[in-house]
């Protein structure tokens, strides 16, 4: 029985082209114990493969963490699996502002350690005891409290395009570096400020929430549902956005647009842009911030010496990417030394 997916991504993206049935892209996530991680794994793979589901999903002991896309007309026949396990019945279903045909070109389901790299010790804090949730009006009356401290819960990649008007952004390449840095610059605040934390979705809220209270926060807040269900419910209920800019998203969109605003400026020239892409080296693969001007002069690499692999043949450029490995701790996102807007 296949368990894993077997098409490349060239061959996904022409079958989606060619059947041309609208997808909804959505995001998911739940806390729960789950005894045998691999074992439900492979469960939901078995289940969600002929329903042609594709996405990124991360299951641990401690729940699961789901970015993917779904066909519209299969939906209801998602929902309803979902709603068939017993801790993901109801579950709140994050859906997308903007769709699109080719969000996610697998289904990739791994078993991992914890559903989010926070590198806490959770036997040490009882994790259950979250902050309050709050929805898109009572978070935008707590920003208008001269009270209140509000704090990015993402990485500087992901603020740097889009954030909340007066938002803490920590300078931080991953989540489990941000709570130490936020816990000393807030602590002289633990009493009389309202700590307000949003983040993409709302999970790493949940986690965040609870080592703030343990470290002895008294008002803790967090944004329910995170970035994408503020935007859906400004929008449906006419509310004022306090969000500037884009919200990142982790599939193959990179970005929904939740204001007209451009904050960021591309990484290698300078000019007002948001829009994020992968240099076209495959070994290297740099995720930054580049403008159509510098895209067509720098042939969509990150610098001249991409420029100059990528102008080789093929075969040439896969001998020179055998032996290498790209990870985060080779490449920071938007972070090399030649991006020098970025410097």
């Amino acid at each position: 029985m296949q368990l894993y997916n077997k098409l490349s991504a060239q061959e996904r993206a022409e079958m989606l082209e060619a059947a041309g049935t609208e997808r909804l892209t959505l995001s998911f996530y739940q806390y729960a114990h789950i005894g045998n991680p691999q074992l439900f794994r492979d469960h939901l793979f078995v289940s969600w493969d002929p329903l042609e589901v594709l996405g990124r999903i991360y299951v641990a002991h401690e729940g699961i963490n789901a970015q993917l896309s779904v066909p519209a007309p299969l939906f209801d026949k998602f929902k309803a699996h979902l709603d068939s396990i017993s801790f993901l019945e109801g579950v709140r279903l994050n859906i997308a502002i903007e769709q699109d045909l080719k969000s996610f070109l697998k289904l990739t389901i791994k078993v991992r350690d914890k559903i989010v790299a926070d590198g806490l010790d959770d036997d040490q804090f009882d994790v259950t005891q979250k902050g309050i949730h709050v929805n898109a009006q009572k978070f935008n009356e707590l920003l208008d409290n001269d009270n209140t401290i509000c704090v990015d819960m993402r990485n500087h990649y992901e603020s740097e395009i889009g954030h909340f008007k007066g938002a803490v952004t920590p300078d931080v390449d991953t989540f489990r570096e941000s709570l130490p840095i936020i816990e000393e610059d807030l602590a002289d605040h633990k009493e009389d400020k309202n700590l307000v934390m949003y983040c993409t979705g709302g999970i790493r809220c949940e986690k965040a929430s609870a080592y703030f209270k343990h470290k002895g926060f008294k008002n803790v807040y967090q944004l329910e549902g995170g970035i994408i269900e503020y935007a859906r419910q400004v929008k449906n209920q006419v509310l004022e956005n306090k969000f500037v800019g884009k919200n990142f998203v982790f599939d193959e969109r990179r970005g929904e647009r939740i204001s007209e605003d451009i904050i960021a400026q591309c990484h290698q020239c300078g000019a007002p842009c948001d829009s994020h892409v992968n240099c076209i080296n495959e070994a290297c693969h740099l995720l930054f911030i580049q403008c159509d001007s510098c895209a067509e002069k720098m042939n969509e690499c990150c610098s001249d010496a991409c420029k100059e692999i990528v102008a080789l043949p093929e075969e040439a450029q896969k001998a020179l990417r055998k032996g290498t490995h790209n990870s985060n701790k080779i490449f920071k996102k938007g972070r090399s030394k030649v991006l020098k807007f970025k410097q």
